[in-house]
């Protein structure tokens, strides 16, 4: 079967991720589906590195036609020839970092893009399926690693092409020297190779390290108050210092292995040097080759120690990029617990009655109904009745009478939203935070903030709607989190509503409040509300009581009757 995310006729907006290959397979494919920099950047690292390579040949007959008594005439001749290499070469190097940033640029948007893209489609599933360190740092280090691969592809192409013409213009030159060099610089080049299989294993060892760090990290930062509440920031800043060592020594590890590298990329190509510089004063002793010769024999092996040092470099970076693509594809090969039906069924119009055999939850259409359960099981119930393939049989969940696996999750997305206390508030002003690029009216969203009860803190906010949060709303209360969270899912206005604990973090005044004001906007819309707030029983038009544990065989025993 022909693996459609490595088609270069998919633009990267259509990609499939889940059909992901290995990381060579998605380094070729981002190179095939906008191949033209990298092309350009082939064809000018030629043109900047084949003067460089001529040069010293070029000076090194300016020098023999100076020693001979035929006039001024070839020396002038040759000196313009090596003027005008230098003003190719200068012109073609401003062409090519032009094309090699491109090329970079290119990898880098588009795995953005694909990253992106992947995330969204995972959707709430990503969190139990990856780290979010693993995430962070495909994101970031990744995505840079990939981008610098491209970068350096014009210059090593024209390197391997300067080689090969200097090889082949000290092989007509000298025989023996040509040979010399057609041997000494591939062995010099095949004498990294060794390194870098260790340094691909301590670059993913680090990589690993880098990840586990920045989840705890970011777990930090999300529980620092609940930390501080318990007393507990010293032991999680003692943990984190652990981890944090540990990555530091895995990035040791991989700095040696890289420096080795580095320092093989130098040694080796001045053994050839050395050894070319040596037989050439051998046979310009011997009269085999001239001064000028000589020269440029010395000046071409010289200049072979650039080629070999941008093989290096491209060694490296393509083990680098091999590392991070592997990452990337391992992202990209998740997949979402819902899936689409091959024949999805509509959803009847209106306010959708829910109805879950299994647990014997009912929620009759334009309704509100409490579910009250044990905390530890609030969660996993409005996973249940939210998403499909979550445990205990989505088909046992109705929408409409319509099982819930056979909806349309775009249909889906757009008729049921769930809100709870895992949702999060992004940095941006409040109203696009509330409102979230919808065209409902400004009185909607206004209905919505009094409804949450969240209308003063939008006042105390320097700007009012056009204030700025910070990420998670970190400046505001728990109370006014919640209280925002709230008025956004209730703006959204979906024929579903299904809410955790949405008072969890107000008093009881606020609560009442938001208990009558959200009963009366959602009249004629189904809502659901999983909580064990008394307030919330006594507005409710329907109540299911359900049991500590499930019934044998996964499903719920309901324990209760309608109010």
């Amino acid at each position: 079967m022909t693996n459609r995310l490595f088609d270069a006729s998919v633009a990267p907006s259509t990609v499939p991720e889940a059909e992901a290959g290995g990381p060579w397979a998605y380094l070729w494919w981002l190179a095939r589906i906008r191949p033209r920099p990298l092309v350009l950047a082939a064809v000018l690292g030629a043109l900047w590195m084949v003067p460089l390579a001529l040069i010293p040949l070029v000076l090194g007959r300016a020098i023999d036609e100076a020693g001979q008594d035929t006039g001024q005439t070839g020396l002038y001749l040759w000196s313009l020839l090596a003027l005008g290499l230098g003003v190719l070469q200068a012109l073609a190097g401003a062409g090519l970092i032009q094309a090699a940033v491109g090329a970079e640029a290119h990898a880098l948007s588009v795995t953005h893009r694909v990253l992106m893209r992947q995330v969204v489609r995972l959707g709430a599933t990503l969190r139990g399926k990856a780290r979010s360190g693993d995430v962070v740092a495909s994101a970031t280090a990744d995505v840079e690693s990939i981008g610098n691969a491209f970068e350096v592809v014009g210059r090593t192409i024209g390197a391997v092409v300067a080689a090969v013409v200097v090889a082949v213009a000290l092989t007509l030159t000298s025989p023996v020297l040509g040979l010399a060099v057609l041997i000494g610089v591939p062995a010099a080049v095949l004498g990294i190779g060794p390194l870098l299989r260790p340094l691909q294993e301590r670059d993913e060892a680090q990589r690993e390290q880098m990840g586990i760090a920045t989840s705890q990290a970011g777990d930090i930062v999300a529980g620092l108050r609940i930390l501080r509440g318990i007393g507990g920031e010293d032991g999680f800043a003692e943990r984190f210092r652990r981890t944090s060592q540990q990555v530091r020594r895995a990035g040791e590890s991989a700095g040696r292995m890289e420096a080795w590298l580095q320092a093989a990329g130098v040694f080796l190509p001045g053994l050839v040097t050395v050894g070319i510089v040596w037989l050439g004063a051998r046979l310009a002793l011997n009269g085999t080759i001239t001064a000028g010769e000589l020269v440029a024999f010395y000046g071409a092996s010289a200049f072979l120690t650039l080629p070999v040092s941008t093989a290096t470099e491209a060694a490296e970076t393509l083990s680098l990029a091999k590392v991070a693509a592997g990452r990337v594809c391992n992202l990209l090969r998740l997949a979402p617990e819902t899936v689409r039906p091959d024949h999805p069924a509509p959803l009847p119009a209106g306010a959708l009655a829910l109805a879950d055999a299994d647990t014997g939850i009912t929620a009759a259409a334009g309704r509100l109904t409490v579910v009250t359960a044990p905390a530890d099981r609030t969660g996993e119930l409005a996973d249940r009745l939210s998403r499909p393939g979550a445990r205990g049989g989505p088909s046992a969940v109705r929408l409409g009478g319509v099982p819930l696996d056979r909806a349309d999750p775009e249909e889906l997305s757009t008729r049921l939203l769930r809100s709870g206390p895992a949702d999060i508030l992004f940095s941006g002003t409040v109203r696009e935070e509330l409102t979230a690029g919808s065209v409902r009216s400004r009185e909607a969203l206004e209905q919505a903030l009094f409804a949450a009860d969240a209308a003063d803190v939008v006042d105390s906010l320097p700007g009012g709607l056009d204030a700025w949060l910070d990420e998670g709303g970190r400046a505001l209360s728990g109370g006014q989190r919640q209280r925002l969270i709230l008025a956004r899912a209730l703006f959204a206005a979906p024929d579903l509503l299904i809410l955790e604990d949405p008072t969890a973090s107000v008093d009881a005044h606020t609560e009442a409040r938001v208990v009558d004001r959200v009963a009366a906007l959602r009249a004629g819309l189904t809502t659901v509300v999983l909580t064990d707030s008394p307030l919330w029983r006594a507005a409710a038009d329907h109540v299911v009581r359900l049991d500590a544990e499930p019934a044998p065989g996964g499903t719920d025993r309901p324990a209760g009757v309608p109010s």
